[in-house]
């Protein structure tokens, strides 16, 4: 055969693969470039619910919302929560992985009861610490009854501090599962030669987990952080159900300003203005452990 003829053989199976793949390229690109264009349309046009694009204004509402102290604060108040509790659920998931992976728990029954939380759509989730929370007669209502017999009810949704906390501890009671099922996965994976060579080198404990097993699986933990952290930036369910952005607005978010934007007030393009900045505010914040996340694969 001919160098030419391997030349144009190579070529046409490069066509054949291009072929097979360019039909998932083309829905990937239809899926991903409408919404993106339909909302930057909606956020340079007076839109609403019925009327999209009706005229044009420029960066007017972009600026309206970027100087709006609700807004700036909503978004701050965002990637704060967000790297909080993307941080306590990888912490919990990552130590409750590892707590499996050495212990006789680690059956499929405990595997079972870890996914639980995250087999519950996120109303139900915030449905079921709403009760919870609920000052007279939820579960921490008991508690209290019974440890300080006598003290006032604590309203923790109702407090501007609390109330962000309650949703937090739901967020992660829901999602570090998550985590721990992506951890304990990657630790499964370890080579059991390397464990037996370093419990012979006097590797055990603590100084097994420090020294082999995390280090064994920190791109795991890594990706896991970055996939609970976008999870927290986007946020609405539970804010919906347990606290409707309240009180006041202790507790609202980006992803619940677009929706009382648009859906409430009909103000898509105001809408739109929002999730343009809170999609910039989420590629600056998940870009760094992103890097990371790919340094620790690498």
């Amino acid at each position: 055969m001919t160098e030419l003829a391997r030349t144009r053989g190579r070529g046409a199976a490069r066509w054949v693969r291009r072929g097979f793949v360019a039909p998932t390229v083309l829905v990937t690109v239809i899926l991903g470039l409408y919404p993106l264009v339909f909302i930057v349309g909606a956020s340079v046009t007076r839109s609403s619910l019925g009327k999209p694009f009706q005229e044009f204004v420029g960066l007017e509402q972009i600026v309206a919302a970027a100087t709006d102290t609700s807004v700036l604060g909503a978004l701050l108040r965002g990637v704060v929560y967000a790297l909080i509790v993307a941080a306590a659920s990888t912490f919990l998931g990552t130590v409750t992985a590892l707590a499996l992976w050495r212990s006789a728990l680690s059956g499929s029954a405990s595997r079972v009861v870890l996914l639980l939380p995250l087999a519950l759509p996120p109303v139900v989730v915030g449905v079921l610490w709403r009760l919870i929370f609920t000052p007279n007669g939820g579960l921490i209502d008991a508690v209290r009854r019974v440890v300080a017999p006598g003290s006032d009810p604590i309203a923790f949704l109702s407090d501007p501090v609390l109330a962000i906390v309650g949703i937090a501890v739901a967020d992660i009671w829901e999602w570090a599962p998550l985590v721990t099922i992506l951890v304990f996965a990657a630790l499964l994976g370890i080579d059991r030669e390397i464990m037996e060579a370093a419990a012979l080198d006097g590797a055990h404990g603590l100084r097994l987990l420090r020294g082999i097993a995390v280090p064994a699986v920190a791109g795991t933990i890594a990706a896991a952080f970055v996939i609970r952290l976008v999870l927290a930036l986007k946020i609405f369910d539970l804010v919906d159900v347990m606290t409707k952005g309240g009180p006041g607005d202790a507790s609202s978010v980006p992803a619940w300003l677009v929706w009382k934007a648009a859906i409430e007030q009909f103000d898509v393009g105001r809408g739109a203005a929002i999730t343009l900045l809170l999609a910039l505010v989420v590629t600056i914040i998940t870009l760094p452990p992103i890097l990371i996340a790919r340094r620790s694969h690498g």
